[in-house]
């Protein structure tokens, strides 16, 4: 069943594709001929190299919804946050429209969402949540920020999560979200938090289970407890990276993909890393309803298709709501990917989803 899940998509991706080239065919008969030979990674000549009708146009629900489909798969958002139920800080400012994010994503070309889990009580939320949708699935583990409660209870908390994992095959397929977490030590300390990632990488070698990995201004550390354990895990991603080349590079000789979102993408030096990295070791994802793209990121000149949006106290069926990201958005992390890259969306695309699937979805 796996496998076949896993040439279904890859069908899908072959299909949009098609359907992609369709279009330009379409447009190429209708419209003013593209310049040949765009430079996708200077964001003047793109728009230059736009049919002159579509040039600084008014983005509108209409035309996000025929915008391009591109075929990929959102590693890491977290649909259990109360936001999607229109609850920000303890407060309701509108009505749950879960169904309207998801709708949306899949209408944009997602594939699949793994639905992050930060907690035991995070990851059954996430399990329930997945099990409502065959497209969905999700993570197991605690992390860094949150160890405290680890260490309340370490052998109850540890066998629910192997419980959790090793009940669900079909719907967890990770163990995570774990690892080091410096930036914000006032929430749980740096020794705890060594700790409980130790002991989550025992219980993804226990499982056999890749791992959804978390790091943030720890490189050293982290890179020396992946190096003592990584021969005993299936391997990994390292989620949201935001780190140096020099940490991407290590990370990928321990045989570990990086996935990006708009939280990698915010400074100039965030996109050079992203530069050097190897296609065949990058994933995509949004960490919705975190990491939007803003229009001060550095990332933000090379995104083409923008979503309008409302106020959250404003809130309309069918928009986005300001400042709030969802997984429909990871078309802009694949634009922006693709542009400083210098390399065409759609094969770009495809491999990253091949990467996807090897990772998560191999039979």
């Amino acid at each position: 069943a796996e496998r076949l899940a896993v040439l279904l998509r890859e069908a899908d991706a072959l299909t949009g594709m098609v359907e992609h080239m369709k279009h330009r065919l379409s447009l190429a008969k209708s419209r003013i001929a593209l310049h040949s030979c765009p430079q996708p990674n200077t964001a003047k000549r793109r728009e230059e190299n736009k049919p002159k009708s579509v040039q600084n146009a008014p983005v509108t629900i209409k035309n996000i919804v025929s915008s391009k489909k591109v075929p990929s798969i959102d590693i890491g958002v977290n649909l259990t946050d109360t936001m999607f139920k229109g609850v920000y800080r303890g407060k309701t400012k509108h009505k749950s429209d879960l169904d309207q994010v998801l709708r949306r994503s899949w209408d944009h070309g997602l594939q699949a969402m793994i639905v992050t889990g930060g907690s035991l009580d995070d990851s059954r939320l996430a399990l329930e949540l997945s099990k409502q949708d065959d497209r969905l699935y999700c993570t197991a583990g605690c992390h860094p920020t949150r160890c405290n409660e680890f260490k309340e209870d370490p052998h109850n908390y540890y066998k629910q999560l192997h419980d959790l994992l090793v009940q669900n095959p079909q719907k967890i397929i990770a163990v995570g979200e774990c690892g080091l977490d410096y930036a914000r030590e006032q929430f749980c300390p740096r020794d705890v938090q060594k700790e409980y990632f130790k002991i989550q990488l025992k219980l993804a070698a226990e499982t056999q289970k890749p791992m959804f990995l978390h790091l943030r201004d720890a490189g050293p550390d982290f890179l020396e407890i992946m190096k003592d354990h990584r021969d005993k895990i299936v391997g990994g991603v390292v989620h949201s990276f935001d780190g140096s080349k020099d940490e991407a590079s290590a990370i990928v000789d321990l045989g570990l993909y990086i996935g990006i979102n708009g939280c990698s993408l915010k400074t100039p030096e965030n996109l050079e890393v992203v530069k050097t990295i190897p296609i065949d070791w990058l994933m995509v994802e949004t960490d919705a309803p975190w990491c939007d793209i803003r229009p001060t990121h550095a990332g933000f000149q090379f995104v083409e298709t923008k979503f309008e949006s409302k106020k959250a106290e404003k809130f309309e069926d069918n928009f986005f709501v300001k400042n709030r990201n969802e997984p429909a958005t990871i078309i802009q992390v694949l634009e922006i990917v693709a542009a400083i890259r210098n390399e065409p969306l759609y094969p770009m695309a495809e491999t990253i989803l091949n990467n996807t699937n090897r990772l998560f979805f191999k039979a």
